[in-house]
């Protein structure tokens, strides 16, 4: 699976090592990418502002604001990225314990629904072998069929 189809991709199953990865990688990625924005569009806010003479002239308060409209518009197109990478993250890791991607929903009921996410994605093992989501990311084929005796 590619990098794309890992961040942005729904279908499939990913490893608890993909999860992981996958996540703390693209939440790096981007903070560092916001933060170079951040500094770079505040420090032309800041020199905007300083630019002209007199603090309380109208120049200064239309490029501080415009800045910090940008700056929102930047913040809102981060989160709405970074909300797609953790459902596209999420959804694969339920299709892997061989549940419907409609279990990312649980994530709304506030304490218990984080716990048991990070309990069922983060921490235990997907089902063995195929299911009806793809073939194992471990490459795990199906167990053999118990012997009748």
């Amino acid at each position: 699976m590619g990098i794309g189809q890992l961040l942005f991709g729904f279908n499939g199953r990913i490893r608890r090592t993909s999860y992981w990865l996958g996540g703390f990688g693209a939440g790096f990625v981007g903070f560092v990418i916001f933060m170079i924005l951040f500094f770079v569009l505040g420090g032309g806010a800041m020199l905007a502002a300083n630019s002209v003479t007199d603090p309380n002239s109208n120049a200064a308060t239309a490029a501080g604001a415009g800045i910090g409209i940008g700056l929102a518009v930047l913040l809102l197109v981060y989160w709405l990225i970074m909300v797609w990478i953790s459902l596209a993250l999420h959804i694969k890791r339920w299709h892997d314990r061989d549940k419907s991607g409609v279990w990312v929903l649980i994530l709304l009921i506030p304490l218990v629904g984080g716990i048991w996410s990070l309990i069922e994605c983060g921490f235990m093992d997907g089902t063995m072998g195929p299911n009806r989501f793809g073939p194992s990311p471990k490459g795990v084929v199906a167990p053999p069929a118990p012997q009748p005796q």
